[in-house]
């Protein structure tokens, strides 16, 4: 009977860049702002691409949020009366985030997490693993690759360093990404890059 009195959960949100995952969140957010439900957003310090103090998605959209340094931080930031917790870029964050989105799920808030599943090489992102794992509810989103038009589900670092011994941790938009299908992607330097020899031939 616990969870009928706390009704706290976590939703995750996740996919490639530009697959409109803080569209997403940003949506539901200002949905439980119509419903007049006390909302408070966090964000990764790291993150100041568009602004220091605004959750912003790449069409502009964008409401105010708390830049933290560390995830724990954003519990004392929490105020009582807040019944929903949005956390943008939370493969940016430390581990303990997902600790965070548990307690504040027990305390029944409602969290929703966006954040890319996957890092240009194609492999799991930090803390995001984890927080799928425990999640509610997992929207999946697909951007559109720019080389074929296919579905979308990886971030394809086109600047900046690519190879093996790559910082994973590159914060940057258009100038640095873009969205690339399974087959167009190219992780370079870690021996996971397509071999389209060995795909089987449509011809007989």
């Amino acid at each position: 009977m616990f969870h009928r009195t706390l009704p706290g959960f976590i939703e995750v949100i996740c996919g490639s860049m530009y697959s409109g995952k803080t569209e997403e969140l940003l949506r539901r957010v200002k949905r439980a702002q119509i419903a007049r439900q006390k909302v408070q957003v966090f964000k990764p310090q790291i993150d100041d691409r568009f602004s220091v103090d605004h959750v912003q998605s790449h069409n502009a959209n964008r409401i105010i949020s708390h830049p933290v340094a560390r995830s724990i931080d954003i519990l004392e930031l929490v105020e009582n009366n807040t019944r929903v917790v949005g956390i943008d870029e939370a493969q940016f964050f430390d581990e303990a985030i997902v600790d965070v989105a548990q307690k504040l799920a027990y305390r029944g808030i409602r969290v929703i997490v966006a954040g890319l599943d996957m890092d240009f090489r194609g492999q799991p992102f930090g803390p995001m693993p984890r927080i799928l794992a425990v999640a509610e509810q997992v929207t999946k989103l697909q951007a559109v690759c720019v080389v074929c038009g296919a579905p979308a589900s990886r971030s394809q670092r086109i600047a900046g360093p690519t190879g093996i011994d790559a910082e994973k941790v590159l914060v940057g938009a258009a100038d640095l990404y873009e969205a690339r299908c399974r087959f167009c992607h190219e992780p370079e330097g870690d021996g996971l890059a397509p071999d389209f020899t060995k795909l089987p031939s449509s011809k007989k």
